[in-house]
């Protein structure tokens, strides 16, 4: 069988079990089989598999047909300028969540240039948004927390592959419980668990059955952890200091009436994803 073949019997394969992207997915699982780029695939189209290589694509391809998410067969999912491992212990990263580093960005850029801007980012699971805050900033105090002590071993393994572990410190608590009052922040920033009850009953399989449910479960209205941390945000915030959300479609408003009605900030801000969802609430600190 010529790579060629194996290719064309692996979209056939893909496309016939209903996955969706089969081409995209067999040259990505055939690739990881031999040990190839995608480029590299098609200028040795005409070489021969050998026989190792056959069954350890076949058995990818069998995974890949169970459900088991491309970005964990494979191992890692591109998310900003970075490749980061992911694995049944995170969340796999989305594309929407970028606007949440987008808009911390722009945050930061309202703090005073000569103060180090001291951030904390909870629930960081695979580390994708410390890591990449940590990479676009210079000068940064970055605290990213997580519930799992197992998600904070791959962000830990992530932020070292990056060459940012010394920017970032890990630690392990539930939202702000590791943390004293007054023990403030320029920046709080999460993209925490937020869908409902009836959203998690239909999930797709590969999300479903393979990604952590804690890192998705957000309540019976989805709201829990908004309702638990806007509440304390005061007495972890200083004063101008902003507080950043992702959200769920429909969330946006919800939201901001909870961070409205503490009284302690300015208007609320919504910014919409590329699919045209208001995806983040962002809120400034009174001074």
């Amino acid at each position: 069988m010529t790579i060629l073949e194996a290719l064309n019997w692996a979209t056939d394969y893909l496309r016939d079990h209903g996955i969706e992207n089969p081409r995209l997915n067999g040259e990505l699982l055939l690739a990881r089989s031999i040990y190839l780029s995608r480029e590299e695939l098609y200028i040795r189209l005409h070489n021969q598999l050998e026989e190792g290589e056959r069954k350890t694509l076949e058995g990818l391809i069998r995974r890949r047909v169970s459900g088991e998410p491309l970005q964990y067969i494979l191992g890692h999912q591109e998310f900003w300028s970075f490749n980061l491992k992911v694995d049944p212990r995170v969340l796999i990263p989305r594309p929407e969540t970028e606007h949440l580093v987008e808009e911390a960005l722009l945050s930061l850029t309202k703090i005073p240039s000569k103060k180090i801007p001291s951030v904390l980012e909870l629930g960081t699971g695979s580390g994708a948004i410390a890591i990449s805050l940590a990479g676009e900033v210079k000068n940064i105090f970055l605290v990213a927390t997580d519930l799992s002590g197992e998600a904070l071993m791959v962000a830990r393994e992530n932020a070292q592959q990056a060459g940012l572990s010394h920017k970032i410190e890990f630690v392990r608590g539930d939202l702000l419980d590791p943390f004293h009052p007054g023990e403030a922040f320029d920046l709080i920033l999460s993209n925490p668990p937020y869908l409902s009850d009836s959203e998690i009953t239909d999930l797709s399989r590969e999300v479903r059955d393979h990604e952590p449910i804690i890192a998705l479960k957000g309540g019976t209205n989805g709201l829990e952890f908004y309702q638990r941390l806007i509440s304390q945000l005061p007495s972890y915030l200083k004063k101008e200091g902003w507080i950043l959300l992702e959200v769920g479609s429909h969330q946006a408003s919800c939201v901001c009436q909870m961070i409205e009605v503490e009284g302690c900030f300015g208007k609320t801000e919504r910014v919409k994803d590329l699919a045209g969802i208001e995806r983040v609430v962002k809120a400034q600190r009174k001074s």
